[in-house]
């Protein structure tokens, strides 16, 4: 899997600003003693070893592949947002256990207006970081990058909300409101981790990602050609920033080899063209059967055994199916 540079620097600068990040959000903890910009500090550490091992990631999935590993080691980026978002969910865990034992316990708190700015300055810079590593992704197709990009993107709404919170407790003296605000933010953070473990562990079991499945079978229906008489046993699977695709195609029986050789080269030229040579094909030729016939628009043909009746839209319902396709057995 190929990993560029802009991708790894963009990884490096993340965690040179998010460390200085880090010291601002506990020294704002060491000088105010809240909880609630505790967790903010708790998910600097978070932004920090994610970054790490997303930065170790990146730089496992630039290895080509080998003998060990034929498919390349894209899979690591899943397995680096997972990590991500498990860390995300325990650290709300944490937050919420802390503010909870607070409640019962009280601890006083100091200089929330100072802890008010220092947090503002740190959620706003995680804005635009995460906004940068978004953008870096979304150009290199990279789950590590989007991941850690939408986890400092909702850093920012968190210390927003804490920032409003730590005001409202500064003016109206009320310092139990630090533990739930606190709690809160626990709750918004688990939220936060969620979708991220949902996402890479889904990748990891090699689940269907049917955004791309729709983009696949809507390059093929729009260049469909006379001869693919259908696409079945489509399996896509994505290997970091890659995507493998194994499929079926049922071409007419009587073609030659080097004539079904190059419908099946026209085939991985369209789709490496759209997706940009990302993608590995393996391409199983079948041949046609009589139950073909109906769904089939070549003309001419000789062998027909009944007349063509139209063609079949292909969805991801019947590509998927193992099964050749039918006028009276449409998966």
């Amino acid at each position: 899997m190929q990993v560029s540079s802009q991708q790894i620097k963009a990884i490096q600068r993340v965690l040179l600003i998010g460390g200085l990040i880090m010291l601002i959000n506990f020294v704002a903890f060491f000088i105010t003693h809240s909880n609630s910009i505790l967790s903010d500090s708790l998910e600097s550490v978070i932004n920090i070893t994610a970054g790490l091992f997303a930065w170790f990631s990146l730089h496992l999935a630039a290895k080509p592949k080998d003998i060990n590993h034929p498919y390349g080691h894209g899979k690591i980026e899943f397995f680096s947002a997972g990590f991500e978002g498990s860390l995300i969910f325990l650290t709300g865990l944490v937050i919420i256990g802390k503010a909870t034992y607070n409640l019962i316990a009280p601890a006083a708190i100091h200089n929330l207006d100072t802890g008010a700015i220092l947090a503002g300055i740190a959620g706003t810079t995680n804005f635009f970081l995460g906004k940068y590593l978004i953008k870096t992704g979304k150009k290199h197709n990279s789950i590590t990058l989007i991941a850690d990009g939408k986890h400092l993107q909702s850093d920012t709404w968190s210390s927003l909300g804490l920032v409003v919170g730590v005001v409202l407790i500064y003016f109206t003296k009320i310092v139990w409101l630090d533990n739930v605000f606190a709690i809160l933010f626990g709750f918004i953070i688990i939220y936060t981790g969620y979708p991220l473990m949902r996402k890479a562990y889904g990748g990891l079991m090699d689940e269907a990602d049917e955004e791309i499945l729709q983009d696949v079978i809507r390059v093929l229906n729009e260049n469909k050609q006379p001869q693919w008489i259908d696409v079945h046993n489509l399996r896509l699977v994505q290997y970091g920033s890659n995507y493998h695709i194994d499929c079926h195609l049922t071409l007419p029986w009587y073609n030659d080899l080097q004539k079904s050789h190059a419908e099946l080269k026209k085939i991985e030229t369209l789709i490496s063209k759209k997706f940009n040579q990302k993608v590995e094909l393996f391409i199983h030729p079948d041949p046609c059967v009589e139950a073909s016939c109906e769904i089939c628009s070549v003309k001419n043909c000789s062998f027909r055994k009944h007349p063509y009746v139209r063609s079949v839209e292909w969805t991801i319902q019947n590509v998927s199916s193992d099964k050749k396709h039918q006028l009276n057995k449409e998966h």
